[in-house]
């Protein structure tokens, strides 16, 4: 069946109930499609059984006697049964491609199958001459296998993608009786106050009752410009929160769109053919002019020199069966099956199969630090005082206030400090994300900011020398009414997969760069121990992109992993866009590839595996077509004066060896990632 076969994807992000039901609906109608061509697989290949074994040409290579009444007839009917029936599908494809003008893979195949049946149903009827109702029914066989595979693999892909996305946030947070619960998307009601911190996607549609911010709703709208939201503003479930922390009242609640979208993209993307599966339909379209052209002047070449017309028919049909090699409908469908199938248990989450094998090409990968080459779970090292107003409890509460707002690793990690130590979270209000700096917020009255080393920067802000461990501890200011009051360091750790991942990348001369926010020390201190070959430290959420282009523009074909809201646009401004899956959805939505278990190493075996499954296509494509410029010239009988031609015989036996070695060489891609 054609790739792009289906329904059109729901409108993007909102996926309404209406469309949830058109969703399942098409997930039927690919499930009712794939047991059509199953029966039809299974069907064909029993009747072909009996065809291949009263057929003289197979009595003839394997040296055995049948001497069955009527085996002709018996052929005829058989491979009748299996030219009507199990050919259909590309009989009704041939026909689509010849009425838009295209041909391809389905003309290629038609065009064999229909010259293959009339000749060996003449020859059946008395026209001189060797039948081909073998070779029809085992095309036939093969391509519905092929086709079978190719769709089974989109089905399983989307079954293993349920999986793994399930493994993802899929919560909101509802405020009751003065305490934040997290609870699943499905279980909120109208009336229900939720609270939606910078980063998250609006979980049902609402009005704002508290907070101030902008939210993202060009996936629903079109409108490309953030929407301000303030107390009294509608949300619309599936838009993305920006900087702000705001409270909404739920009015209509639903399923939460994310689980159905992400699998809904990715199906389209599988069906989307990549760069080398239509290099497999440029192929395929070549062959057919080929095959009619070849075929064509076969036969009047031969009649012109005075041979009679059933040798120059036969000369015909064996060049023109020849020309529709069987490997070429298993080269790509077997490739992308098993790529697809080896992925997804590998963790590794395809939605763009271009950018998949365009990984082969990338010269240089940025790695975002923090939750990607290191665990992201900064723990608080020491709160220290700076002002006898404030003990460290009392700084430590007060910044607590403010970061509840937030999923930020540094919100975590003291959140988690102040859970161990029972310090009671105290309310705020007027939160604000400040990108790349820091948050604030008013606590208990006072104008509260928890501010980076960029925040300090920028304003000139004089602290005392602080004795942070260097290059391991994070610094992290508490500013109480335009005063430092404090300050709290965090470390973090590096992931023990990541030297192997740098390792590995450096063995297949692919640089790589740190990308941080954090500051040089703590940048250079990671840089260095993993041997990378550079880093870039102190660069603010815009400044990524920004990063991202000017090696573009120095001509390196980039990769950027990530895991962040202000990851987005570096994602999405590279070649390869890979987001590992403890991320943010902003990320995730923006990325080409996921990586579900957020290991670095599978980053390193994501490109490698890229490269290995490009190279089984291509080499897939040249075993399917590359006999052609061999066994094409000899069957037209080029070299007939010399005694060499090819049999109808040899020529089937060269397609079978073509499609053998197709199949096992695509079996092999198993081996490629583990």
């Amino acid at each position: 069946m054609p790739h792009g076969e289906g329904t059109p994807p729901p409108h993007e992000e909102h996926i309404g109930h209406a469309e949830h039901g058109e969703h399942e609906g098409h997930h039927d109608h690919h499930r009712m499609m794939i047991e059509d061509f199953k029966k039809r697989f299974w069907v064909s290949l029993a009747l072909s059984v009996p065809v291949i074994i009263i057929s003289p040409m197979i009595q003839d290579i394997l040296g055995y006697s049948l001497n069955i009444p009527y085996n002709m007839m018996i052929s005829f009917v058989l491979s009748s049964i299996i030219y009507f029936y199990g050919g259909w599908p590309f009989l009704t494809g041939l026909a689509e491609e010849v009425k838009k003008k295209a041909p391809g893979m389905m003309t290629l195949i038609g065009v064999a199958i229909t010259v293959a049946y009339v000749y060996s149903t003449a020859v059946a009827f008395g026209i001189k001459g060797m039948d081909f109702f073998w070779e029809l029914a085992t095309l036939i066989v093969v391509m519905l296998l092929g086709h079978w595979i190719e769709m089974r693999s989109v089905l399983g892909a989307s079954k293993a993608l349920e999986l793994l996305v399930s493994m993802m946030p899929a919560e909101a947070a509802l405020i009751k009786d003065g305490q934040t619960i997290k609870v699943k998307v499905e279980e909120l009601k109208a009336d229900d106050l939720i609270l939606i911190k910078p980063g998250e996607k609006v979980p049902a549609d609402g009005e704002v009752v508290q907070g101030d911010s902008y939210l993202n709703e060009s996936m629903l709208t079109g409108e490309s410009k953030p929407v301000q939201k303030k107390p009294g503003d509608k949300v619309i479930g599936g838009s993305i929160n920006g900087n702000g922390s705001l409270q909404v009242r739920v009015q209509s609640t639903g399923k939460d769109s994310y689980l159905n979208k992400v699998i809904t993209l990715v199906q389209e993307a599988q069906k989307t053919k990549s760069d080398t599966q239509r290099l497999a339909d440029k192929a395929a379209k070549w062959l057919t002019y080929i095959a009619l052209t070849a075929g064509t002047l076969t036969l009047v070449a031969w009649l012109i020199a005075g041979a009679e017309f059933g040798f120059a028919l036969e000369r015909m049909v064996t060049v023109m069966v020849i020309s529709c090699p069987h490997a070429l409908g298993l080269a790509i469908p077997l490739v992308v099956a098993i790529s697809t199938a080896v992925s997804a248990n590998n963790g590794l989450l395809i939605r763009n199969r271009t950018a998949f094998e365009n990984s082969r090409n990338i010269t240089t990968i940025i790695f975002d630090k923090t939750g990607t080459l290191t665990q992201g779970s900064h723990e608080v090292a020491r709160v220290v005082s700076l002002n006898p107003a404030y003990t460290e409890q009392e700084l430590l509460r007060l910044a607590a206030g403010v970061e509840q707002n937030s999923e930020h690793y540094i919100s975590q990690g003291v959140l988690r400090k102040v859970e161990t130590e029972g310090i009671t979270i105290p309310a705020s209000s007027d939160f604000h994300y400040l990108p790349g700096k820091g948050l604030e917020g008013t606590v208990e009255g006072k104008d509260v900011k928890v501010v980076g080393p960029n925040y300090i920067k920028e304003f000139n802000i004089q602290v005392p020398e602080n004795d942070a461990e260097d290059g391991v501890e994070t610094v992290v200011y508490i500013m109480i009414d335009q005063q430092v009051a404090g300050f709290i360091t965090l470390k973090d750790q590096i992931r023990p997969e990541s030297e192997e991942a740098i390792k590995i990348l450096k063995e297949n001369g692919i640089k790589n760069l740190l990308l941080t926010g954090d500051n040089e020390r703590v940048a250079k201190s990671v840089s260095d121990k993993l041997g990378m070959d550079g880093y870039l430290a102190n660069v603010l959420p815009h400044q990524k992109q920004e990063k991202v282009k000017e090696l573009q523009q120095n001509g390196e074909f980039v990769a950027m992993t990530g895991d962040g809201v202000n990851d987005a646009p570096a994602l999405a401004q590279a070649d390869v866009g890979i987001a590992v899956g403890s991320g943010t959805d902003v990320a995730a939505e923006t990325a080409d590839i996921i990586l579900v278990n957020s290991n670095p190493q599978d980053i390193a075996s994501l490109i490698l595996f890229g490269k290995a499954t490009y190279r089984k296509m291509i080499q897939n494509l040249i075993w399917a077509t590359g006999y052609n410029v061999v066994a094409l010239p000899l069957a037209a009988g080029v070299l007939y004066q010399q005694g060499i031609m090819v049999s109808p015989a040899v020529g089937a036996a060269l397609m079978s060896l073509s499609t053998v070695i197709v199949a096992i060489n695509a079996q092999l891609l198993r081996r490629q990632l583990k």
